[in-house]
């Protein structure tokens, strides 16, 4: 196993939860563009407007629900590991 692997034991940090859940709502959005509507362009600015929420005040929906249901934690709050 590498050291650089996620386990059981080492949860995600909450930014890499809210990269993974942006980038995967973000392609899921650009399929539904091209087969379903363009109107889905609104999910992906939906997307935009949550990132620069979690820039600028440090929480988003997203990271609210994240850290409240299943006890997330920023990467800062994580022990080194070595």
């Amino acid at each position: 196993m590498s050291a650089g692997c996620p386990t059981a034991r080492h949860a995600w940090p909450l930014e890499r939860v809210l990269f993974a859940l942006a980038g995967s709502v973000t392609l899921l959005s650009v399929a539904l563009v091209a087969l379903v509507s363009p109107w889905f362009l609104v999910l992906t600015a939906f997307v935009g407007v949550n990132q620069w929420l979690y820039v600028a005040f440090g929480a988003c929906p997203a990271s609210l629900i994240l850290t409240r249901r299943f006890a997330l934690r920023p990467a800062d709050d994580h022990p080194p590991t070595s």
